[in-house]
This record gives structure tokens, sequence and C-alpha cells, in this order.
């Protein structure tokens, strides 16, 4: 089952995203993300967060047409997003999609990357989409679809990475090492419709990126 998680980050081009809300079983909206899923015109499963981001007038909104609501405090040691994480993972899914999770906070943005490894421990394809970029973190192997001329980045989340082997493109790499520091995984480029990374030891971000 797929889950779509709806934060309270920038999302530009509402039309964008139509695609993943056609194909989630569930969805989750996170505290001020209400501002968003208003725009979108959708009612989500669950509103989670300790609301201190949402207006009274979006909490009641969505409170009114049934939406279960999760409250959390403020001081807590997790963020939001990773109470939804969380929720999406006890509801069994197996494949997480977040999005608006990239914003003006950097913290959180980064904070929201790092969420990767925990779907990744819990055996979840989890995944960070906006506009322009398509972000996962493998363990394994993944293929990866070419859509809009996209860059393929490689950049290792562990300190070192080995046995990093692509298919189909524009730089290969066989059986390589990469480690954190040097950039030479950015900006590949697909030669075919598809692509395939696969590594033996390690944790290696995945990006699809474009201008």
């Amino acid at each position: 089952m797929k889950a779509l998680i709806v934060c309270n980050g920038e999302i530009k081009n509402y039309c964008f995203y139509k695609k993943y809300f056609d194909s989630s079983k569930l969805i989750i909206c996170v505290d001020g993300a209400a501002y968003h899923l208003k725009k979108f015109g959708i009612r989500p499963h669950v509103l989670i967060g300790d609301f201190d981001s949402i207006t009274c007038e979006q909490y009641n909104y969505f409170k009114n047409q049934g939406v279960e609501i999760k409250k959390f405090p403020i001081e807590k040691d997790e963020i939001d997003t990773e109470l939804a994480v969380e929720y999406a993972i006890d509801a069994g899914c197996n494949e997480i999609i977040l999005i608006g999770a990239i914003g003006s906070r950097f913290d959180h943005t980064l904070a929201n990357i790092f969420l990767l490894k925990k779907m990744v421990d819990k055996g979840v394809r989890g995944w960070i989409i906006n506009e322009n970029n398509q972000i996962t973190l493998i363990k394994d192997n993944i293929i990866l679809e070419k859509e809009n001329n996209e860059k393929i980045s490689l950049i290792p989340f562990s300190e070192k990475v080995e046995g990093v082997t692509t298919k189909r493109l524009y730089y290969p790499l066989d059986n390589a090492t990469l480690e954190t520091g040097p950039t030479r995984g950015i900006s590949n480029e697909f030669t075919d419709d598809t692509a395939e990374v696969s590594i033996k030891r390690g944790l290696l971000l995945v990006i699809k990126a474009r201008d």
C-alpha cells in the first residue's frame, strides 16, 4: 500500500501532484499542510501534528469533514513529519511519498531526507518529491524511469558505498566505491528509457533532478 504524506513546505504547481494522490491509498496531512490540502480540494484520511502551524479555520474545516485527528504535544522528540511516517508504517504501507517536504527551513528539509533512512530500516521505499526532484535512499537496487530528461545523481549517505553498479547511464560504474566528500556521482544521464542502480554495501541517495 502506498501512502502520500503532505508536508508544510513549498508546493508551486498543484496540478503536478495529481498522479500521486490518484495512486495513494492513504493520504496524511501534516499540521499546516492543511493549507495545501484545501488548495488541492482533497480530504485527507488523517491530520497529524502538534498543530502549531495550522489555523483554527483549517483545523475545523477538516475536523467537520470527519477527518481523523492525531494531536501531539508541542514539546516532543519527533518532528510532525516523522510522526506521519510512523503512522504510515504502522498502517502497513510499503511505499511512502513525501511532498511539500522541501522548503525554506533547510533543517526541516534535511531532517525529512534523513527520514528516508527510517523507512529503509523498516523495509519501506521512501520518496521525497517536488516539481524538480525525486529523492530516494537505497541499500540494494532500483530501476529508474526517464520522464523529462532528468539528471541522475548518486550521493553516498553512509561514509562509504561499495559495489556501485549502473546500467544504461552515460557515465557507467562497475562495482565502484563512492565515499562521502567527492562529487563523482553528480549529474549522470539516461541512455535509455530506464536505468538501473545497484549497490552491495552501504546506503546511497539516488536523485532524479531537472532544472
